[in-house]
Formats: C-alpha cells, structure tokens, sequence
C-alpha cells in the first residue's frame, strides 16, 4: 500500500500558516526545509509542507480524523481563536458540530482559504443504521442484473 508521504500547499506566510497549523491542530512545532514550511500531521511521517506564494492559491481540503478528546482541545482552540466554524463543507451551518457517523465532526478556514476538517469517525464508518448516517453515504450498489 502506497502512504501518502507529503503535499504541498501554497501560503500568503508559509511560516505563519504552518504555526496556525501546529498551534490548532496541537502538533509539533513546524521545521524549516529549504524554502518549504513543514508540519507532521500524521503518525506515519506525512507532512504538509507550505509554500509562500503571491499568486493564486486554489483552495485545497484537509481532513483530520481524530480521538474524541483531541476533538475536544482542538475545539477548545478554535473558539479562543474566535475562528467561525461550519457542520458542512458548504459552510451553511455555522457554529454548528455535525454528528455524522454518530461522531463529531467541523470544517474551518486556515489562513489562506484551505478548508480544514476534524472527524472523530470515518466516513461511512457508522454505517446507514447510524442515529446520524453520513449524508454522503447512499445504499449499497447492486450490480445490474
């Protein structure tokens, strides 16, 4: 199996957005390599390694699955901050946690506009007899007869 080993994302501040980074997500401090701002998100090494740009920076999603007691001080974190929170992708519910996979789950901005996610359950993973399904998650597909 293949492991994701790093992305790169492109930052108006790599430095400042790799700090917000560590800081929310309570991770290790962020290192310097070359011109890149590299933070270790994963127990396995993967990295997001932040660029500073001037151009364009295209929107990029980032979901963390995490225990429900980093759920917890993370969101801790994200009210200190004052950052607005959603339940959706769509930002259409703010100030909401959803409960999707009878879990907890929120989207927040970084910085520069990528759109974090904290789950503390999969996607799909409380299957459809879940108090809360996933809205994604659709019956299972039947081959054609």
């Amino acid at each position: 199996m293949a492991v994701l080993n790093h992305t790169i994302a492109a930052a108006r501040d790599a430095d400042a957005t790799a700090l917000f980074y560590a800081d929310v997500l309570g991770l290790e401090p962020p290192v310097r390599l070359g011109h890149f701002a590299v933070v270790k998100v994963s127990s396995d090494g993967g990295t997001i390694d932040f660029v500073s740009t001037d151009g364009d920076i295209d929107q990029i999603h980032y979901a963390f699955l995490v225990t429900e007691s980093e759920f917890d001080d993370i969101f801790e974190r994200i009210q200190q901050r004052g950052l607005v929170y959603w339940a959706d992708p769509g930002r259409s519910e703010a100030g909401v946690v959803n409960a999707w996979d009878d879990g907890r789950g929120l989207y927040f901005d970084d910085p520069n506009g990528h759109l974090l996610e904290i789950i503390t359950r999969p996607y799909g993973s409380g299957g459809t007899d879940a108090e809360h399904p996933h809205p994604l998650l659709a019956p299972t597909i039947e081959p054609d007869s």
